[in-house]
């Protein structure tokens, strides 16, 4: 492997490692610290004021770092719209985060706005995207390509609006969102690597490694929280991702987990508005884990586990 590769990891690991301990107290003083949903699980709430908007030290340091290593990597316009995506959707969660911060209120910026948001940037990156590569998408295992043609804009939609939002709710639990990231993120390196995509592959890596690094400081007892801010912007850096390197159809399954989070709100709502009974003793599915009598530590592990078989799956439908 080439030493940028390894380098990417290593220098944006370091650099998230140094950078926390400074954040952390910064944004103690200055009173930037997490609402707690009162609606949720009782034994959260002694979470309430940990500090939030970690996400801006791994959305910054690997795109800093891709820029040292190689600063033609976001000459071409594939790599541009992937960092567009990363920061844009990370800028629509630090406008929520924000204003949860500043009024106290966790419900942030009210959900038909932050979904307005996350569809004009859908649609822009489609817009963008049309004028470079196909409409085609890949299908596994039939090893055959299909022209979707206007349905590939859908497909688009789908994916940026989905899996930003998909992300988010997984962020629940101390170290759960970053950590089934990772795993997500190993498998389109793999496909990056195999196309030769040698600028897309350092990025994904220079972002597990800050992600790592972020680890080390949100595993329970998080002393940390990567606020929308961190799980907009990974949900918007798988899809552009996915689509970048012509996998959409795989992220469904690479993104096993989040889809699941996704499929248990869905559920419920569906459910309790329908029959006025709720399927899950509370969504999304991690809570459910939680209430049952699983340690939060446990869940975590659990929701890792399925994370890991979801992205070998994929991984090996996307390489067979």
């Amino acid at each position: 492997m080439d030493f940028k590769y390894i380098a990417a990891l290593v220098i944006s690991l370091v650099i998230t490692l140094i950078a926390m301990p400074m954040l952390i107290p910064f944004l103690h003083k200055i009173k930037f610290g997490q609402e707690i949903r009162k609606d949720g699980p009782q034994s959260h709430l002694i979470k309430g004021g940990t500090p939030t908007m970690g996400g801006v030290v791994f959305i910054l340091v690997p795109l800093l770092v891709l820029v040292v290593l190689d600063h033609t990597a976001f000459a071409s316009k594939e790599m541009l719209l992937v960092a567009m995506a990363y920061v844009g959707y990370g800028l629509i969660g630090f406008l929520d985060d924000y204003i949860i911060v500043v009024k106290k209120d966790n419900v942030g910026l009210r959900p038909g706005m932050k979904f307005l948001l996350q569809s004009i940037l859908a649609v822009a990156f489609y817009l963008f995207y049309r004028n470079i590569a196909s409409s085609t998408v890949y299908i596994p295992l039939l090893d055959q390509t299909l022209d979707l043609g206007w349905l590939y804009f859908v497909l688009v939609y789908i994916m940026f609006t989905a899996e930003s939002n998909a992300v988010n709710l997984t962020d629940g639990l101390d170290g759960l969102s970053a950590g089934t990231v990772i795993i997500a993120i190993s498998p389109y390196v793999i496909f990056a690597l195999l196309q030769d995509n040698k600028d897309l592959a350092m990025l994904l890596l220079a972002v597990v490694g800050a992600l790592l690094g972020y680890l080390r400081y949100n595993l329970h007892p998080a002393k940390i929280f990567m606020g929308d801010t961190g799980s907009l912007a990974l949900g918007g850096l798988l899809a552009a991702t996915a689509m970048v390197l012509k996998q959409e159809l795989l992220l469904v399954i690479i993104g096993g987990v989040f889809l699941l989070e996704v499929l248990s709100v869905v559920i419920q709502v569906t459910s309790y508005k329908l029959t006025k009974k709720r399927v899950f003793k509370m969504a999304p599915l991690h809570h459910h884990f939680e209430l049952s009598g699983f340690k939060e530590t446990q869940v975590v592990l659990i929701f890792w586990s399925m994370g890991l078989v979801f992205a070998a799956i994929g991984c090996w439908l996307g390489v067979m």
